[in-house]
């Protein structure tokens, strides 16, 4: 969780490492995911800072306007830092799941609430394949990869699996 400058700092830092950006500062035209999760990472900080009314409501609305024009819906809090988005389109995430740090996560992802009322948590280094879907209280271990279109209902603790397939099972 974001609470000083320097916990800013080093979050966006990780995050643009995490998307393998030597550039310093996003370009002006382009790199609209890198800006998103800027926006992310300044709403996210001032949402935890007390003071700053101000800065937080502009935040807050810069973070859902481009939330609603680049299809990514992640909001504050929820993944730590080195997280990466690798294409705008179809990221829902539900407010209450809560995501580790170097998360790589794709376009179509959904990760929500189940039919028990509970949400997923996922450990560090978890890679999300494009199109899948984890939902319920569920907990994917560190380091494990979701392949593309899996659906996730149930729990993998064993760190560093594959897992794939409808319902998802482990392949590796």
């Amino acid at each position: 969780m974001i609470r000083t400058r320097e916990d800013l700092k080093e979050y966006l830092e990780a995050d643009r490492q995490a998307m393998n950006v030597k550039r310093k500062r996003p370009r002006i035209f382009g790199d609209e995911v890198w800006k998103y999760e800027i926006i992310l990472r300044k709403c996210e900080y001032y949402l935890n800072v007390k003071g700053h009314p101000i800065l937080r409501r502009y935040y807050y609305a810069r973070h859902h306007f481009r939330s609603v024009k680049l299809g990514i819906l992640i909001p504050p809090n929820a993944f730590g830092k080195g997280l990466r988005v690798v294409h705008c389109g179809g990221v829902v995430v539900n407010p209450e799941a809560g995501g580790g740090k170097n998360c790589t996560i794709h376009q179509g992802v959904t990760i929500g609430r189940g039919p028990d009322g509970l949400v997923p948590r996922l450990g560090d280094d978890v890679w999300i394949g494009a199109g899948a879907k984890i939902f319920g209280g569920i907990v994917i271990a560190d380091g494990c990869k979701v392949g593309a279109n899996a659906v996730v209902n149930r729990s993998f603790t064993e760190p560093g699996r594959t897992i794939a397939g409808v319902p998802a099972k482990v392949v590796k």
